[in-house]
């Protein structure tokens, strides 16, 4: 089942022309990408090509060199925020929820309360509604039963589902996935696959960074691929994988053929 679902209005989260710097080496170089309403977009490429430091400007994670990101049509991010644009990235920052490659959990939390954390310091929602919202979120991937558990006691895949269920707590207009599998052996990986598939059936807005080219293929709505800091080519997953505009993408897809 591919979702087709083309950007309708202003996009939720941008980035235009946003070229990233670590002293003298550049990591992107004059990205621009919208995300849309209910949009899947799966950004793949090979290793170093700079997805990871894309996603991160887009979470305001990182400050871009050049260019600007922006949510709803709002500057949040330029490399001269003025107060006026700081202001406004503070106040949707929470709208940006982000799920990392090796879960980020609090280990000295219990899970339920790596869910609550941030909705009781941020949002300062009340803790009994707080706890109602986590316990629905845990059921909702698989982990009601292990809410008074720890990371450490939790497989991979379970930490990464508690991490999926922590970025939800939030109310997040998108999610920002990065490379949430790679970590896992396969039987792993297919339970945060399928918490994934269940959320962008719901209609989340999510931006994935990843390596599961049956998840880009057949949960994509749109697939782009970077290499050395750049948006090689841009297409629905049909055309990309079916059908690759240049070489260097031909060459990237060569490697997951069976």
């Amino acid at each position: 089942m591919t979702n087709q679902r083309p950007i309708a209005g202003v996009p939720i989260i941008a980035a235009e022309e946003v070229s990233k710097r670590f002293r003298e080496h550049r990591v992107l170089s004059r990205i621009s990408l919208a995300v849309g309403e209910r949009e899947v977009v799966c950004v793949v490429g090979p290793s170093g090509s700079g997805k990871t430091t894309l996603l991160r400007c887009l979470a305001l994670l990182e400050e871009p060199s050049e260019g600007r990101i922006l949510m709803r049509g709002n500057v949040i991010a330029s490399p001269y925020a003025d107060a006026g644009v700081r202001r406004c990235a503070r106040a949707v920052r929470p709208d940006i929820g982000m799920v990392f490659q090796h879960f980020n959990l609090w280990p000295h939390m219990s899970v339920l309360n790596n869910v609550i954390e941030a909705p009781l310091r941020v949002k300062e929602m009340a803790r009994q509604d707080a706890i109602a919202m986590a316990k629905r979120l845990l059921e909702k991937v698989g982990l009601a039963d292990k809410q008074d558990a720890y990371p450490a006691r939790l497989s991979g895949g379970q930490q990464q589902r508690v991490a999926i269920a922590r970025a939800l707590a939030m109310s997040p207009k998108v999610l920002l996935f990065d490379e949430p599998t790679s970590a896992l052996d396969p039987e792993l990986r297919r339970e945060v696959l399928v918490v994934m598939r269940q959320l962008a059936a719901e209609g989340m807005t999510m931006l994935v960074v990843t390596h599961e080219m049956s998840f880009a293929r057949n949960v994509g709505s749109r697939v782009v691929f970077m290499d050395h800091g750049e948006i090689v080519e841009e297409a629905a997953p049909a055309d990309f994988f079916s059908t690759p505009k240049t070489e260097r993408a031909r060459r990237f897809l060569q490697q997951f053929a069976d």
